[in-house]
């Protein structure tokens, strides 16, 4: 934590370990706000040792930095990194953590966006890498891993059938023993990348 507190503002190469320059990327602040979460939550229910105060305002202090800054106001959804237009699928994670709750309207919308936007054959990429300046050459398949998280969101905002289909669907990838690789590609109709 202490570590923490003297580094979450810090640009990065977020989630994705992207190879361009280092941004503020939204989801990890998000996950710096998960981590002073939890640890005021250690301190106030589970009596574990530590400035509690000190760390509910570090988490109330980051909470706001992304409300303020990861969230386009124009394309109403949450963004990549911080003063970009881009969509990442890291930010269906914000309802899993409890960033916010499932049915926040910057929640839903940034599920819309992300289904319409960051969506191939009804699979999500992890971002679009032509846009993104990930310091890598080409393209990608869809991330599987990333699909799962759009069925989870759809869940959480009560989308129920919507998020049983693509989770069928998924299913429907598995190689003949049930395993998924960690991509997929919709033309080809192939699995790629790595197989756990």
């Amino acid at each position: 934590m202490e570590y923490l507190e003297g580094a979450w503002d810090r640009p990065d190469n977020g989630l994705w370990e992207m190879r361009g320059p280092r941004r503020h990327f939204t989801h990890s602040k998000v996950m710096a706000w998960v981590a002073a979460d939890r640890m005021v939550k250690a301190v106030q229910e589970s009596g574990l040792p530590g400035p509690g105060e000190r760390w509910d305002r570090l988490r109330k202090k980051i909470h706001g930095d992304v409300m303020a800054h990861g969230y386009d106001e124009k394309r109403n959804t949450f963004v990549q990194s911080y003063g970009s237009k881009e969509l990442d699928a890291s930010l269906l994670l914000i309802p899993r953590v409890g960033f916010l709750p499932h049915d926040h309207p910057r929640v839903v919308r940034t599920v819309d966006a992300i289904q319409r936007n960051l969506t191939q054959d009804g699979f999500v990429l992890r971002y679009h890498p032509e846009a993104s300046n990930d310091g890598l050459p080409g393209t990608e398949g869809v991330f599987l891993a990333c699909s799962f998280w759009l069925a989870d969101a759809l869940l959480g905002i009560g989308r129920r059938d919507e998020a049983a289909n693509l989770f069928e669907r998924l299913l429907t990838l598995r190689y003949d023993v049930g395993l998924l690789s960690e991509e997929w590609d919709p033309k080809a109709r192939r699995q790629l990348g790595n197989t756990p």
